[in-house]
């Protein structure tokens, strides 16, 4: 074991031209930049291992991106491992699409069985057709899947050289806040349903379905100096504050970065990560705030609310620029509180895992019954179709997907990282794991602190529990991930297991 050695990097990963922001049902096209995507890469080695971090302003850092930036540090000759990389995502909806592949597919390769919208075509009655809003194919103004995808290959690919490349001597300080920023959104009712974005102002409204973790954990990095060089942010909500509007924006975690970079100086890095969150929005549904302007999701209709004393809109960037506000005061309240002696000499140990989850399965009768669902719907339907009716049959959809899958699929093949720095914990998984599952983690484990981080080393949709299984509704669909409650036990004990060994 010998001193740390820490490097760190960042670039631009914002698209040149207009983008089809991903996220949402709904087509959208970017009008503008609010704030610079970025990708910004972390390096740590102690000369017995070694481990590389990279967040990205994304949706998610699906396998088939994950594949791509593997084989460039392949061909540009990278002198580690491309699989001790851990590329995780913000999860903000106002990002560009690059044609995500989840890990069945088997990398870079086209889905065999087509996206939801390639899918209702072939349901469609002779002379209906999909109509786009617009077509990006051939509007040269709007960059294509393809472009996006060549160009964050190589960018993400030359941060991961450059953070390694610039590892000095440096040291850290693990630390811990406390932030509001997460809030389940999921409304449970007194018939034993839930809704995402249900509404609470109901007589039959019961309780939010999930609970809420406003912990955020601190890695601050200090350079051979003993000067701060950056900060790594863990907290259990997606960047989604402004998640249906039409500019390209990192949300909150723009303006994280802004406000540390006016305190701390401009050569500041920040590394954030989000955890276990698939449950988990900015928005409070008790205390419901209408969006500033119209949001296109009727999923968050309302029916003249009234209005309440509470923050700002979390659908606006007055509400993100409150959120990025607090995250960042806290950040900087914490260091000038003062932290533990910065740490040089520590065990560095990076486990990567390839677990084998069970899928969750469609019975003969979800099948039937969305094939039924399907072809009711298109019948009551006149004249062509678009997004809103991809959004009205996706769980239909996904239930025919799915049972096309498992003919030939019984467990996903699913990358863990699990990593051990001095006293602290790292833990990845690729889904929107919903906060439960991290919380009996955070729970159980042996060591002082642990970064989960979701959406990481690939996207494979929501992995709810038990209970919202039961309640229903998007994100407890089949339709909405690969994985179910049994895999996701499964996931909590294998991780635990492997961060306990190494304490």
């Amino acid at each position: 074991m010998s001193t740390l050695k820490i490097g760190w990097s960042e670039v631009n990963i914002t698209p040149d031209k207009k983008v089809s922001l991903v996220g949402q049902f709904a087509e959208r096209i970017s009008q503008y930049v609010e704030k610079p995507l970025t990708a910004t890469a972390l390096a740590v080695d102690n000369g017995d291992d070694y481990v590389i971090f990279c967040s990205l302003d994304l949706v998610n850092a699906a396998w088939n991106l994950i594949v791509g930036v593997r084989e460039k540090l392949v061909e540009k000759k990278a002198p580690f491992d491309p699989e001790k990389v851990i590329i995780g995502a913000i999860h903000t909806h106002t990002g560009p699409g690059y044609g995500a592949t989840q890990r069945p597919n088997m990398g870079k390769g086209k889905d065999p069985i087509g996206t939801f919208r390639e899918m209702l075509k072939s349901y469609l009655a002779p002379g209906q057709k999909y109509v786009e809003k617009e077509d990006i194919s051939t509007n040269p103004e709007i960059a294509t899947m393809e472009e996006n995808y060549t160009m964050l290959v190589e960018k993400i690919s030359q941060v991961i050289l450059e953070a390694w490349e610039n590892r000095k001597e440096g040291s850290f300080s693990n630390a811990f806040g406390r932030v509001a920023v997460g809030m389940c959104r999921r409304a449970a009712y007194s018939d034993d349903t839930a809704q995402m974005w249900g509404d609470t102002n109901t007589a039959v409204f019961t309780e939010l379905e999930g609970g809420n973790d406003s912990g955020v954990e601190l890695l601050y990095v200090f350079d051979e100096k003993e000067e701060l060089s950056g900060v790594v942010v863990n907290l259990a909500c997606p960047a989604q504050c402004v998640q249906h509007r039409l500019f390209v924006s990192p949300d909150f975690w723009g303006e994280v970065k802004m406000l540390l970079r006016k305190r701390f100086g401009d050569h500041i890095f920040m590394l954030p990560q989000c955890s276990a969150a698939g449950d988990q929005c900015p928005v409070d549904l008790v205390r419901w705030v209408e969006p500033e302007s119209d949001i296109n999701d009727p999923n968050c209709l309302r029916n003249n609310p009234p209005k309440r004393k509470a923050d700002p809109s979390m659908f606006d960037l007055s509400g993100m620029r409150l959120v990025g506000r607090r995250i960042a005061n806290e950040i900087i309240a914490v260091y000038e509180d003062g932290l533990d002696a910065p740490q040089k000499e520590v065990v560095l140990e990076h486990r990567v895992l390839d677990m084998q989850l069970p899928i969750r399965r469609a019975t003969l009768t979800d099948v039937k019954n969305a094939e039924k669902g399907i072809m009711e719907y298109l019948q009551r339907k006149t004249g062509d179709v678009d997004y809103n009716d991809v959004a009205n049959l996706q769980v239909h959809l996904g239930v025919i997907k799915r049972s096309k899958i498992q003919e030939t699929l019984d467990c996903l093949d699913t990358e863990i990282h699990i990593v051990r720095l001095g006293s602290v914990a790292f833990a990845t998984n690729p889904f929107e794991l919903f906060l439960d599952y991290g919380n009996q983690i955070k729970a159980r484990i042996k060591c002082e602190q642990i970064f989960l981080s979701q959406l990481t080393n690939g996207s494979e949709g929501y992995l709810p529990t038990a209970k919202a299984e039961r309640h229903g509704h998007y994100s407890a669909f089949i339709s909405s991930g690969q994985v179910g409650h049994e895999g996701g036990d499964l996931l909590v004990r294998q991780t635990l297991k492997n961060v306990n060994e190494m304490f």
